[in-house]
């Protein structure tokens, strides 16, 4: 599957942006999604992950409550709306795809880089003080 992520830019804080990640080759529903981003200098990070039927999510703490992933199967497309940015959230943000509609059982399965095989380019948010 082919990611292709979209909509970063720049906001001041306590903006909002939504971001898009569009996959096409297989079909979308088979695939759990997730969102990651890189600070500058920084490791890359789990965000959210999203299951291949979109019923079921799973937030990073630090986004909880500020964040929200979904997804429309008919579009081919998962979503991050980002709500309350703060200038911590600047980074680049990468979507990804694993093989399984699934979500892991385990938090470390749900959010380790490892657990996706398939990544889109970055798309850069920048929060402004």
């Amino acid at each position: 599957v082919q990611l292709q992520a979209s909509g970063g830019g720049f906001v001041q804080t306590g903006g909002s942006l939504r971001l898009s990640c569009e996959a096409s080759g297989r079909t979308f529903s088979n695939y759990a999604m997730a969102w990651f981003r890189q600070a500058p200098g920084k490791e890359r990070e789990f965000v959210a992950t999203i299951s291949g039927s979109g019923l079921s999510t799973f937030y990073d703490s630090s986004v909880k409550f500020r964040f929200t992933i979904s997804r429309d199967n008919a579009k081919n497309t998962m979503y991050l709306q980002m709500n309350r940015l703060e200038p911590e959230d600047t980074a680049v943000y990468y979507c990804a795809a694993k093989s399984s509609p699934v979500l892991s059982p385990s938090e470390a399965g749900r959010t380790s880089r490892n657990a996706y095989g398939y990544w889109g380019q970055g798309t850069l948010v920048t929060v402004s003080s």
